[in-house]
């Protein structure tokens, strides 16, 4: 396969370490080219079995766009009524996909900062690391259909 671009997944001030070592698993699994995090919530977990901070650029910033790439696209995923639902959405070849806290929106802060704000139409919100393994999935399944 013929990658072109790359994803990168930022986690806005997260809470919970195993959803946090989940989603740095999902970002090896994926493929994920560079992954960001804020706050101080949480710490590395077991959850992480692949260790993937060794693998893959994790970087802690106060603020998640203070690692955004050039030329690459913020998404924001958030479950508002604005937001386009996964199933319509084409992904952007460059990628930079924001998630909220399990205990939180992320609000106008960052939404505003995104070009795209994308949701899971689920019934209610899933957690953090199910919510990046289906947006990571979604993008890797709309690419293979595409080459």
């Amino acid at each position: 396969m013929d990658k072109r671009g790359f994803s990168c997944i930022a986690l806005d001030n997260p809470k919970s370490d195993v959803n946090v070592g989940s989603a740095l698993r999902a970002a090896g699994v994926y493929g994920v080219d560079l992954i960001v995090a804020s706050g101080t919530r949480y710490k590395h977990s077991a959850t992480d079995t692949r260790n993937q901070h060794k693998h893959t650029p994790f970087i802690r910033n106060k603020n998640v766009f203070d690692a955004l790439p050039l030329d690459c696209v913020p998404v924001a995923v958030d479950l508002v009524e604005s937001a386009i639902s996964l199933p319509e959405y084409k992904h952007p070849e460059r990628a930079f996909y924001i998630f909220g806290a399990e205990d939180a929106t992320l609000g106008k802060r960052v939404i505003d900062k995104c070009r795209d704000v994308i949701y899971v139409p689920t019934d209610g919100c899933m957690n953090l690391a199910a919510t990046v393994n289906v947006i990571l999935y979604d993008r890797l399944m709309k690419q293979l259909t595409t080459l």
